[in-house]
């Protein structure tokens, strides 16, 4: 009896769901949603849960807004997973935290998983050579798994910071630069120009970011897509992230909405 009633609340709860994002994509609405996923350990520490309880409740947080986000036909979504900054905490917790990474992007692969039911592409961002064999080629195994998924693109930025992909960028935009003059195919060898740099991020497979979010209330971007956000509209929720719900997707996509012709023009306007 009580397993009918939560069937049908469940039905009732997404059925109310869908009818609001019908109402909410009369509006115009975000092509790119980036998160800062903040206050996982601190969510553990205040509901008295064991190290990496957090974590694993941030990941079915993640799932639901990835849910979410396929229903409302956003087309690009951008995690900062781990930042390269996170290498210095205690070797154990790094070590625990890469083992739940490594259990977490191998579930991915899994048929049943939200990945291959809605179609998402998983494409990870960051310095490979500072992960672990094991999580690398796990990555890479998801990558190639979900290449011809289209509806959603995921971008795990994971041992990243926007300092390193930046002079990453800019490195390999001065290699190009010789090569090209090598062959002849640019005589102009002392310039570099922003397309060229541009061309080389690690994060030129989407554009950047209608929206910045980050969860636990704090509003500083720790290095996170500083080239990208500009003119991103940020956000910044109270809750942590294994709190964050359909209230503050729905709440900041209204605010989107609200501040849209703005945000455009600011976008257009010459620099």
């Amino acid at each position: 009896m009580s397993s009918g009633i939560s069937q049908l609340l469940e039905q009732i709860h997404e059925f109310s769901r869908r009818c609001l994002f019908r109402v909410i994509s009369v509006g115009p609405l975000p092509i790119h949603l980036a998160f800062i996923m903040d206050g996982n350990r601190r969510y553990a520490k205040k509901r008295g849960l064991e190290d990496g309880s957090g974590h694993k409740v941030g990941f079915s947080a993640l799932m639901s807004m990835l849910q979410y986000c396929y229903e409302l036909g956003i087309k690009y979504v951008t995690i900062y997973a781990f930042s390269i900054d996170n290498f210095r905490r205690k070797p154990e917790e790094v070590k625990s935290l890469m083992n739940l990474m490594l259990e977490k992007i191998k579930s991915l692969l899994d048929k049943e998983s939200i990945v291959h039911e809605y179609g998402i592409r998983v494409h990870f961002i960051g310095n490979f050579a500072l992960l672990s064999d094991q999580v690398r080629a796990a990555a890479e195994e998801v990558m190639e798994a979900t290449a011809k998924n289209s509806r959603v693109l995921l971008l795990v930025c994971v041992a990243y910071n926007s300092t390193d992909e930046i002079v990453q960028a800019v490195k390999k935009s001065c290699t190009n630069k010789l090569v090209e003059h090598s062959e002849g195919r640019d005589r102009d060898i002392e310039r570099i120009q922003l397309v060229n740099i541009e061309e080389t991020m690690q994060m030129r497979v989407a554009p950047g970011p209608d929206i910045l979010i980050r969860s636990s209330g704090e509003t500083r971007r720790s290095n996170f897509l500083l080239w990208q956000t500009g003119s991103s509209q940020l956000f910044s929720p109270d809750a942590l992230w294994s709190e964050i719900g359909l209230r503050h997707l729905v709440w900041t996509i209204l605010n989107f909405q609200r501040s849209h012709s703005y945000l455009e023009k600011k976008k257009k306007k010459p620099l």
